[in-house]
Parts: C-alpha cells; structure tokens; sequence
C-alpha cells in the first residue's frame, strides 16, 4: 500500500520525523521524567519530616569507681603501659646521699586509659532516686594533657513508656567544659532511626571517684 492512500477507517500509526524531531522528544521526556522523580523525593521527604516526632528526655547518671560495687572501671591503664614501657634506673646510690624524692602520685586520669561503664541512670540526682535505665559502653582518653575522652554508649531505658528502646550515642567529652554536646546515632524499640544529640552537665563530680553527671537527650524519630 503506498503512503497517502489509507483505506477508510484506517489510522496511519507512523510517520517520518528528523532525527532531530526524534532528539527533541526524548529530551522533553527525560527532562520531564526528572522532573518528576525530583517532586517525588522533596514529596516524601517533606511528609517523613512533619510525621517525626520529638522527645526530650531527662535524667542522671551516677559514674561510681570506687564503690563496693562500682558501676565504671578501668580495665587498662595508659599509666601502666607508659611504666612498663620505661627502663627502670640504673644509678647506683650514693653512700651519704639523700634518697630520691618519692614519686608523685598518679592522675586519676592519663592517655590511653580505657573505662568501662554501666551506671544506673535516675530521675533525680540522688541515688536513691527512681531508676529509669543504664547507660553502658566505654571511654578512651584521648588527650595527653588534660581530660578528654572518646565516648561510645548505649542509653538503656527500663522504664516508662520507652521501656525497652535504647539509644546510641557517640561523642567527645572534655571535662573542662562545662556543657558538653554528643551525637545520637540511632536507636532500638521506640527509637529506630533516631538522630539528635546528648546534652550533659557535671552535676557533682570527682575525677578520681566519679559522681553525678546530668544529661538531656534530644530525638527525632
């Protein structure tokens, strides 16, 4: 049948275009389809956004080392590595001579030291104040001068209507500021997907014993 005479009733599916016709069209297509796609992720991001909810929790953490129970310990010693590691004099002693001074006592805290922690958490900052869960992880100090730890903890809750759900926190933690800002990095139960951040404060606190450090934690989830 030759082109330009279609029998009645009969619709001509193709015709000749260009190529560069053919062009034109797959780039309104692909630009539209982008188009598209991009309404589509702004969409569902915007309705996970306003669907979030937010939740501000508040409690004490009781740090104990020397308790006949402690809760935080110390399970290596940067001190000792550091001592271990250093050849012990070998200088005669002089008759006559006044002995060496003795050596000053260590900080409680040095580079290198690992802690680990597993300190009840209370609604109020005495310890026998309602129990609300665990916080448990570890520390590693990271700074050769001064009070600097690397912090890596679970915030276990055990009671309430989060009983069950827990969350991970990341976080440096200098002791010589006086409010210090952590990470959260997701979470369990209730809290799956959580991101936000830990507030804490010393409240009544003792390098060489522990005590009792204030904390707010901040979700979206």
């Amino acid at each position: 049948m030759q082109r330009g005479s279609l029998q009645p009733g009969c619709t001509e599916f193709f015709s000749a275009k260009s190529p560069i016709s053919i062009m034109d069209s797959l780039s309104s297509l692909l630009l539209g389809s982008s188009f598209l796609l991009a309404a589509a992720v702004f969409l569902g991001h915007h309705d996970g956004a306003s669907t979030a909810t937010t939740t501000h929790l508040h409690f004490y953490m009781h740090d104990d080392y020397t308790g006949p129970i402690p809760s935080a310990m110390r399970v290596v010693s940067g001190r000792s590595l550091l001592q271990a590691s250093s050849p012990a004099s070998t200088t005669p002693a002089f008759a006559g001579t006044a002995p060496p001074p003795p050596p000053r006592p260590p900080p409680p805290r040095q580079f290198g030291d690992i802690v680990v922690l597993n300190n009840p958490l209370t609604e109020g900052p005495d310890a026998g104040s309602a129990r609300v869960g665990t916080a448990q992880g570890f520390g590693v100090r990271v700074l050769e001068r001064g009070v600097v730890t690397d912090l890596s903890m679970h915030v276990v809750l055990e009671a309430g209507e989060h009983r069950g759900s827990s969350v991970a926190v990341k976080g440096r933690i200098d002791v010589n500021v006086a409010v210090r800002e952590s990470v959260v990095g997701g979470g369990t139960g209730r809290f799956r997907l959580a991101r936000g951040y830990m507030v804490s404060r010393n409240y009544d606190y003792n390098l060489a014993t522990g005590g009792v450090v204030e904390i707010d934690l901040y979700l979206q989830h």
